[in-house]
């Protein structure tokens, strides 16, 4: 019993299910489609919900898939990096070929969902088109796009453009322009403070990490975040939701505090290296998040009253 509890440890790690909180994505089109009268229809109901579910649920296997077929790509490198031939690819306590067979099924179980919802629904290709694209844009990420500085974070923001537009088609529901690029520039934020943190702490050893340099990581880091901050902004003021509910403007300083705390872990104290461990952990992220989600539901409250 021990044994297997051991394994499932190790295969879970080197599923890298901790990454699995960027599929939250996919639940955008769903969540602010509740409020909209326009979609309200669309997204009532379970079932809405569980097809937005199980969209995450692909793109969790699907991205799984990738991250082991990558830790086989860099096998011998892993095996030489301080921390990383501590995964359980590099370190020889999976095999590669356990785990090229492994990310084999994995792929193939993501894939089924999104077919099946093209099945009986023909109108709802986008949904399997996005996941097999995001699938390939993942091939060519870690042949070769991985070691190009500052394509590799765009490209890895721009798999978060393609969760959220996935997440809509597979409940035919529509997602706003403004939401899909404040989506966009908060993914490159993020990402260049991972850079930042990794170029300043030496926390990793990735071929296009020599191409950056701190001061335009610094501007960068800087500009998405504004971006993010007027994007959302405009959401709220210039979207059909934003018309309906004109309090959803004062969610926007929650997500300002947000981003505001978020920088100030990047810049003195060290944080940003693993975002999905900082999102989870900080307490006043959580504040953030708390205020924004009851703020929200006042303005929609609001508007019915």
């Amino acid at each position: 019993m021990q044994q297997i509890k051991q394994m499932i440890s190790v295969w879970l790690k080197a599923l890298r299910v901790s990454q699995w909180t960027k599929n939250a994505a996919v639940m955008l089109a769903w969540f602010f489609s509740v409020a909209d009268a326009s979609q309200k229809d669309i997204a009532r109901g379970f079932g809405s919900f569980m097809m937005a579910v199980g969209m995450a649920g692909a793109f969790c296997l699907v991205s799984s898939a990738f991250y082991l077929l990558n830790d086989v790509s860099d096998y011998d490198a892993d095996r030489l990096h301080p921390h990383k031939s501590k995964r359980p690819i590099a370190a020889d306590i999976i095999s590669k070929i356990s785990a090229v067979k492994a990310a084999l099924v994995l792929f193939a179980c993501g894939v089924t969902f999104p077919s099946l919802v093209v099945m009986a629904h023909p109108g709802r290709t986008i949904a399997f088109g996005t996941i097999m694209l995001y699938s390939v844009i993942q091939c060519f990420y870690s042949g070769f796009l991985k070691h190009i500085p500052y394509v590799d974070v765009f490209v890895i923001a721009f798999g978060f453009v393609l969760r959220a537009i996935a997440g809509a088609a597979v409940i035919d529901a529509y997602i706003s322009k403004w939401l899909l690029v404040c989506a966009f520039t908060l993914s490159l934020f993020l990402a260049f403070s991972k850079r930042h943190h990794e170029l300043v702490y030496h926390a990793s050893t990735r071929k296009a990490l020599a191409g950056y340099r701190r001061g335009l990581l610094n501007a960068l880091i800087f500009v998405t975040a504004a971006v993010s901050v007027v994007e959302y902004v405009c959401y709220t003021l210039r979207s059909a939701m934003g018309v309906r509910f004109p309090g959803l403007v004062y969610t926007s300083i929650f997500v300002l505090f947000g981003i505001g705390r978020y920088m100030l872990l990047v810049y003195h104290e060290g944080g940003g290296g693993r975002p999905e461990k900082t999102l989870l952990t900080d307490r006043w992220l959580w504040v953030a998040l708390a205020g924004y989600a009851i703020s929200a539901v006042f303005a929609v409250a609001w508007v019915h009253l």
